[in-house]
């Protein structure tokens, strides 16, 4: 039987412009179970942004509640979402967010600074997420020595590094050609595989049909949560 990791219940988020309320996500139902390989797609002004902020703990709701790991954490003050974001969750930008002058191992050890974790204990936990990620020869190399598809695997190392319940990945391939889309979206199967629940944002459907269920957002609701059909899947059986 699937485990469930995390839960909404009846969310609303309500954006002031103003004296105009605007609604971003209406009374939004959703559980997501561990081991999932999800995609949110929608039209820009959908909700998907919004949801994924409410999910990776940047944002809350105004009002509903969203359980993740059994925790209601829709009420928690800013302390207590900035723990579970360092504990428990794993983020994935199209912008990759790394630092330029620090090289793909200071950024992948970065996490671990935050959490406190010794030198040594983060320098060998870093290097086996590059090596999860095929960049065991880039660790002395920063942002502008290389590519984007690059730069991405090195966010998704940092991503993993903290062992998070859920990796949370915002248009992952958005800034990558089409062979680098496809060489991250083999990690995030991979991972997958490995047991790591990935939720993602996308624009891109051929990038959906990498996932194994699509949410599919308009008007702040969704109007479709199905599984992928043909989906398509880097060696094996599709599971």
């Amino acid at each position: 039987m699937m485990e469930e990791l995390l839960r909404l219940e009846n969310i609303c988020k309500n954006y002031s412009q103003g004296e105009i309320s605007v609604s971003a996500l209406k009374n939004i139902n959703l559980t997501v179970n561990k081991g999932e390989f999800v995609s949110i797609m929608g039209t820009s002004g959908s909700g998907k942004s919004t949801m994924m902020n409410i999910l990776g703990c940047l944002d809350l709701p105004t009002s509903g509640n969203y359980f993740l790991d059994g925790d209601n954490v829709s009420s928690y003050s800013d302390d207590m979402l900035a723990e579970i974001r360092n504990k428990k969750i794993g983020f994935v930008f199209q912008s990759f967010n790394l630092l330029p002058k620090l090289t793909a191992l200071e950024n992948v050890e970065l996490p671990m600074a935050y959490a406190g974790a010794s030198l040594s204990e983060r320098h060998k936990k870093a290097m086996a997420a590059l090596s999860k990620v095929s960049l065991k020869e880039r660790v002395k190399h920063k942002p502008n020595e290389l590519s984007g598809g690059q730069r991405q695997r090195v966010a998704i190392a940092r991503a993993l590094v903290n062992n998070p319940s859920i990796i949370f990945a915002d248009e992952p391939t958005g800034n990558l050609d089409s062979k680098s889309t496809f060489e991250i979206m083999e990690i995030f199967q991979k991972l997958n595989d490995e047991g790591t629940t990935i939720i993602m944002v996308t624009h891109e459907p051929d990038v959906a049909q990498y996932t194994k269920r699509i949410v599919l957002f308009k008007d702040g609701e969704i109007i479709d949560d199905s599984p992928v059909k043909d989906r398509i899947i880097f060696g094996g059986e599709p599971r």
